[in-house]
């Protein structure tokens, strides 16, 4: 009863203060790739910057745990959902602007929308992105890349909120860029806002680059299927979809959750899948993996009140 009062008393307060949408017991399936996860006892959508400054002040005054999301494209959260608040950084932070060969622009400018206008533009450097489904700031926040391209090639600065409320700046050299990783990665900082810089190119070229790469993620990548992409890490010296290939896994399926038989590196959600049936099909994919070359798979997918 007094945690619910709480959960009351944080849920007022924000419908007074809060500008955005704010939903009690909202279902995460409904805010991942995945089709995974049970509800949040809040989520909050900011509309802007300050409102999102108000939300985390509440946040903290009734000492609730929270959780940023974005576009949900790398979560997978427990079926019994998250006690506390979700805040979702989402298409109110959509925006871009341009300044010659840099571009400003908010966390919840899509990466497709956004890879689109700078071929257009004629800027180079993000068609590896075209084809990620995920929102700037997610991908920000975990050096997302692919096909040989990584977010830290492009990023100027980063502005980020801290969860009292608090903006700071980070420079390309101070957010310490790692492969899926950065100084913000499971810290208490939000993206709020990047500047890219890109190279001049050719708009044929780079038009071209782009309709390859998502030729190749079309035939390759299982999207007519929900999933959190890549569900492992790359190993040195290889790749997690080949050994778990070698190891005879692809097409596994355990009750809703299967290894992709047409890429075993995604885990995807084949028949109402619920996070236990991925997480055990996780384990038996880890533990299979390490058991036959000695390499210990890290899952790449972000787990939200779940461990493997």
């Amino acid at each position: 009863m007094e945690y619910q009062a709480k959960i009351n008393n944080l849920y007022e307060d924000m419908t007074s203060s809060v500008r955005g949408r704010i939903l009690r017991n909202e279902p995460l399936k409904n805010h991942t790739y995945f089709k995974i996860g049970g509800p949040a006892d809040v989520l909050v959508e900011p509309e802007d910057t300050e409102d999102l400054k108000t939300v985390m002040k509440i946040i903290k005054k009734h000492g609730t745990d929270c959780f940023v999301i974005g576009n949900g494209t790398n979560l997978l959260i427990s079926d019994e959902g998250f006690r506390g608040a979700i805040v979702k950084v989402g298409d109110k932070f959509d925006y871009f602007y341009r300044d010659e060969n840099k571009v400003t622009a908010g966390a919840g400018t899509l990466l497709s929308v956004l890879a689109k206008y700078l071929a257009r533009e004629g800027l180079a450097g993000f068609e590896f992105a075209s084809g990620i489904p995920g929102y700037l700031g997610g991908a920000v926040y975990m050096n997302a890349g692919a096909y040989g391209g990584e977010i830290k090639q492009v990023v100027k600065k980063v502005k980020c909120m801290d969860y009292e409320g608090n903006i700071h700046e980070f420079s390309n050299e101070e957010m310490d860029f790692a492969y899926r990783h950065t100084r913000i990665t499971d810290s208490e900082f939000i993206v709020i806002e990047t500047e890219l810089e890109f190279p001049y190119g050719d708009k044929d070229e780079i038009a071209a680059k782009i309709k390859e790469l998502n030729e190749k993620r079309t035939s390759k990548q299982p999207l007519n299927l929900p999933s959190a992409g890549s569900t492992f890490k790359r190993p040195e010296n290889g790749y997690a979809s080949k050994l778990i290939e070698d190891a005879g896994l692809k097409g596994l399926r355990y009750k809703g959750a299967m290894v992709s038989d047409k890429h075993s590196g995604f885990i995807v959600n084949c028949d109402n899948a619920c996070c236990e049936d991925v997480l055990e099909l996780m384990r038996i994919v880890t533990g299979t993996v390490k058991d036959k070359f000695g390499i210990t798979l890290e899952p790449e997918v972000k787990m939200v009140g779940v461990k493997l």
